[in-house]
């Protein structure tokens, strides 16, 4: 009676474990809010991304520069050149950055990444497109400004010693500048900096 007793209380034993091991295993998933933070190591991320993408935007619609205009200003994107290490979508940070200046209403772009695919739409309605929707050729703005800029990255890691984690300093600098295509010069440009430290054990997975 008693090793059946034993037996009974192992098999229970066994299948909760199973059961609560393929709990633990089990895949989900949730939706994080935006404004949460959270970063897994001192990399550049999507969090780093929005707020220095914010940041260039709000002191762009302070500037001077933007506050003598009187109508918005025509810019195109050249790009954000990475710098860094790292594989980073600097598409990414100058879409944005173009998004919340449209936004505004501040700014005006001209879309300088699909002008083949104006040209052939506009070439297809001059051929097909009855003249009363064609769009007029020889009408499109031309920009006046061009933003650009770079990412940049300086990293540091702790020396070899005897220890149960690494440390490591990552800094990284976006800058962005405004071009006036007329005469060449930069006539505006902003630096936007800040540096992450991050512990890795050295045992784990």
């Amino acid at each position: 009676m008693k090793v059946r007793t034993v037996l009974a209380m192992a098999l229970l034993g066994v299948t909760l474990v199973l059961v609560c091991g393929c709990a633990a295993v089990r895949a989900s998933y949730r939706t994080v809010p935006l404004s949460q933070e959270k970063h897994y190591d001192a990399s550049f991320d999507a969090t780093d991304m929005r707020a220095i993408t914010d940041s260039v935007v709000a002191e762009l619609l302070q500037s001077p520069f933007l506050s003598q205009h009187k109508e918005p200003p025509i810019m195109m994107v050249a790009g954000v050149e990475n710098r860094t290490s790292q594989y980073v979508d600097t598409k990414n940070l100058t879409d944005r950055i173009r998004t919340e200046l449209i936004r505004s209403g501040r700014v005006r772009f001209v879309n300088a990444a699909r002008r083949d695919d104006l040209l052939r739409e506009q070439g297809y309605q001059a051929a097909h497109v009855t003249p009363e929707t064609q769009v007029a050729i020889g009408k499109q703005l031309g920009a006046r400004y061009m933003l650009t800029g770079s990412l940049t990255e300086m990293s540091k890691k702790s020396p070899r010693q005897v220890r149960v984690s690494r440390q490591e300093w990552k800094y990284y600098k976006l800058t962005v500048e405004v071009t006036d295509l007329e005469t060449g010069l930069i006539v505006w440009t902003t630096e936007k900096e800040f540096q992450r430290e991050a512990s890795k054990p050295l045992i784990g997975w």
